[in-house]
């Protein structure tokens, strides 16, 4: 049971959407709201607290906006759960929510062969045209969407590859079954905005901010494989890297 005992004093100086973020805030604190516990709605929190439904949710919006609290589009709010934090290391999220302990996840939106773009024939090293696996996922982890991924492939006996099987594993485990090494990638992580597209996928509220990943990979003949771009719910995701200082 979610643990929300918010007491508010109307007569406080203190305004009562802040004393509901306080409290709330504590609450998260000392563990009585545990991570990854969804909040009921503002109706009936508004009713159990005997306040209006706006100071619910400008009470609510505090934390938001602190990163202490996320809203999911069609499922609620919910406590910010620790991130998955990620090494800079050429590995599949799948095996990386594996290794942290989450229970990986996987619809596929999309998985076909189309003509290569202009774009994904530029990265490839491939002509345009060119015949390549289009795959479009979203990955979760308990129940929770973490990532939408695109990936373009570029690698023999890539038509091979079914929706099934992405559902059942990791993209680099595939390969690997098919003799196909990942040996280096090239990377680039940047921030934006979550589209209203990507924001209804991920269950995110629009604008929401997202981690993104652009990568090249490279089989040890030097040779594109794949290029994938993926966005990631930036409440639920992070990049640990080590630095190294010159002499």
């Amino acid at each position: 049971m979610v643990d929300l005992t918010v007491t508010v004093t109307p007569s406080s100086p203190v305004p009562l959407y802040h004393q509901i973020s306080d409290q709330l805030e504590a609450a998260i604190g000392e563990g009585r709201l545990e991570k990854g516990a969804f909040l009921p709605n503002e109706i009936e929190l508004a009713e159990r607290w005997g306040v209006s439904r706006p100071t619910v949710r400008r009470g609510i919006q505090e934390l938001v906006s602190r990163g202490m609290l996320v809203r999911r589009r069609g499922v609620g709010t919910q406590v910010v759960a620790d991130q998955i934090r990620r090494t800079v290391k050429l590995s599949s999220f799948y095996d990386d929510l594996n290794a942290a302990g989450r229970r990986p996840a996987t619809k596929v939106l999309r998985c076909e062969t189309e003509p290569a773009s202009g774009e994904v024939a530029r990265e490839l090293e491939i002509l345009v045209g060119a015949p390549v696996l289009a795959l479009e996922r979203v990955r979760s982890a308990n129940g929770v969407a973490l990532a939408l991924m695109h990936n373009w492939l570029a690698v023999p006996g890539a038509s091979e590859i079914a929706a099934e099987d992405l559902e059942l594993t990791g993209l680099y485990e595939l390969l690997r079954r098919r003799g196909i090494r990942p040996h280096i990638a090239r990377q680039v992580i940047g921030a934006r905005a979550a589209s209203n597209q990507e924001a209804e996928i991920l269950r995110l509220a629009p604008g929401s901010p997202l981690l993104t990943m652009r990568r090249v990979m490279q089989d040890r003949s030097g040779a594109n494989l794949e290029l994938g771009f993926h966005a990631y719910d930036a409440t639920q995701y992070s990049v640990e890297m080590t630095v190294v200082g010159g002499p």
